[in-house]
This record gives structure tokens, sequence and C-alpha cells, in this order.
């Protein structure tokens, strides 16, 4: 935009450094493929988990065709998993959006849990980086490039039986806490591979420890300690988001030390900024799916002035941008921001 003072890229990174910005960013933390940007690419969406070039395309399609101030790769949540020996669905045989999946859960006791040596060349790592390594060579200069991992708990459930885990978590808490640590030390190091790549920023993503899920008390005695290892052993601008209502626990997701928070819908922004301080970052909380995905121009525009009237930091997605959104919706978001963001010296 004519009137903004610094790039997309340098805005978002002064953000994380606490550095003065001419106004609000607009970038996200997590998914950010539309169908817009596979039909660019002529790509399937199954195709595009597997090869580097078309993951780092379609991330950064949703840059050029419409501004968001950012790129992120991965898209799905099973990379970590396929690491520690999982076998993913990609849904190749089937039309439309479809996630992949983890096919099995392999891991019965901690035992099983074995983290393997030479990591950047297990599994989906070495897409997932060299796509990061493309987007960094070719919109790097002008945006930040994102990527994410999932928390500990996250992951448990991804490759064992949470339920099953819960149920330790009472009988035998330190066989459980033994496990959620050898995962965030996985955590810790995939994220490494992502920096080394040339990652920016990294979003850690505990999506179902909310306080509608998870109790704010088992939170804080399970979940909690290893996010803050998770935070400590990753050298890069980390932001924490859990999905659901955390205003129980905005103010354990801030002192994990993660350098930003980032919140959904169910969270309310005023209260968490009443209890966190003007200085924290907020990221959130977007209603992607209501608004985005299905609401009209008018209501994506009123959503994203709530947002900056709430207070926060960075109007981000409160998680992956729905993949069928209406390009006219995503341009309404980005715009509005531009036009209506602006921070005062």
């Amino acid at each position: 935009m004519a009137g903004d003072k610094y790039s997309s890229r340098e805005r978002v990174m002064r953000l994380f450094r606490k550095e003065k910005i001419d106004r609000v960013p607009v970038f996200s933390g997590m998914g950010n493929v539309t169908v817009h940007g596979l039909k660019e690419s002529n790509t399937p969406f199954s195709e595009v988990h597997t090869d580097p070039k078309l993951m780092a395309a379609t991330s950064a399609s949703t840059y050029k065709l419409f501004g968001l101030e950012c790129a992120v790769v991965p898209y799905d949540i099973a990379v970590e998993a396929e690491v520690l020996g999982c076998t993913m669905n990609t849904y190749s045989h089937r039309e439309g959006i479809l996630y992949p999946t983890v096919k099995e859960k392999i891991i019965k006791v901690p035992e099983d849990i074995k983290i393997p040596d030479r990591l950047a060349e297990r599994g989906r790592l070495p897409v997932v980086a060299e796509a990061i390594r493309i987007l960094k060579k070719d919109i790097g200069s002008e945006v930040a490039i994102g990527t994410y991992v999932l928390g500990p708990f996250l992951l448990a459930g991804q490759v064992m039986d949470l339920e099953a885990l819960l149920k330790q978590s009472f009988k035998n808490p330190d066989a459980v806490h033994k496990v959620l640590s050898l995962f965030a030390d996985l955590l810790i190091g995939v994220a490494g591979v992502y920096k080394d790549a040339g990652a920016d920023y990294i979003t850690i993503r505990e999506m179902g420890a909310g306080a509608d899920v998870v109790s704010p008390k088992m939170f804080r005695s399970l979940v909690k300690p290893h996010l803050d290892k998770v935070m400590a052993g990753i050298n890069m601008p980390t932001i924490l988001h859990i999905c659901g209502n955390t205003n129980p626990i905005v103010g354990d997701m801030a002192n994990t030390k993660a350098d930003a928070i980032s919140i959904e819908k169910k969270t309310d922004v005023r209260k968490a900024r009443e209890l966190l301080g003007k200085d924290a970052l907020i990221f959130g909380n977007l209603d992607t799916y209501q608004i985005l995905a299905l609401g009209s121009p008018e209501d994506v525009r009123k959503e994203v002035m709530r947002c900056l009237d709430d207070g926060v930091s960075a109007v981000w997605p409160g998680c992956d941008l729905w993949p069928e959104i209406p390009a006219e919706n995503l341009k309404v978001m980005v715009e509005t921001v531009k036009a209506n963001g602006s921070i005062k010296d």
C-alpha cells in the first residue's frame, strides 16, 4: 500500500521484536492454501503435500493474489506423526479438499517412541524444508515465511490413544510426562529443521487444550510444562495457538514464554488484553469459517473492524484458512486492515 512505511516482512518481524510499526499486520501462522491458488497452479489438493514446488507455489499464491502478509507451510497436521513412523493418507483417490490424516496410531506404550537420528531426512520433513527454501528465495524479501508444529499434547493424540493417555495421567503421571517430554524433544528438533531452511516464525498448535476440552488445572499440570520446554528450545519467534475458549488460561499461555499467543473466536480479546497488558502480542481472532468462508464481504469487513477495535496485535485467522473462502472475502479482509489498521505514535 502506498502509505505503508514498512514492507510486509519488515512489519511482521518488527512486531515480534516489539518495535514500532505503522499499522497492524494481517497474516497467519497456520495453513493458508486456497482453491484459488490451487487453480492457479492447476494442482489437486492431494498432490501439494508431497511436492515442495507445488507446496511453495500454492502457499505463495495467497500473498500474490490477495496480499496476505505471509506464506505458511505445511497445510496438514500429520508431518510429525510420519517422522515417528505413522503412514499418511492423502486421499488422492478422492476429489475436493480433504486434509491428510494418519492411517493408524502406532504408539501403544512409551517404549514405542523412538526419536529418529538424521531428523531432517525423515518423513516429509525434507519436503516441507525444501518448500520453505523455495518460498524464501521467491518472496522471502517481501513477506515473512511461517511454519508450524503440533504441541506435545496434540501430537500424542495423533499417534496414540489419547483417552488411555489421559487415564494414565491420574494413575501414573510420571509416565505421561515422560511421553510428552519425548514429544517436546521431537518438536524442538523439527522446528530446528524448519529454521535452518529459512522459516522466520513458528506456531505451536496445541489445538485441543482449550478450557472447553481440558480443565485449566489439567492444562497447568499436564500440558503447560511441555509447552514451556518447547518454547525454551526454539530459537525463532514463537506463537502458541490453542482453539476454543482460552480466557481461563491466557495467562498460562503467555507464561510459556511464547512471543505471541493466537486465539480464535471463542476467546474474548478485550478480557485477554486486560489480563496480559498492552504490550502482549495477541493474534486473532477472525472467524475463519462462519465469516470468512460463509459470510458476505460486508460481514468480513465488520469482523475485521471488530478485531481491530478489540485490540489485536495482528488480524489473524483463528485457524487454517478454509480453502474455499471466496476471493472477494480475502481481498476485503486484507484491504480493511490496510485501510483501518494504522497505529499512532
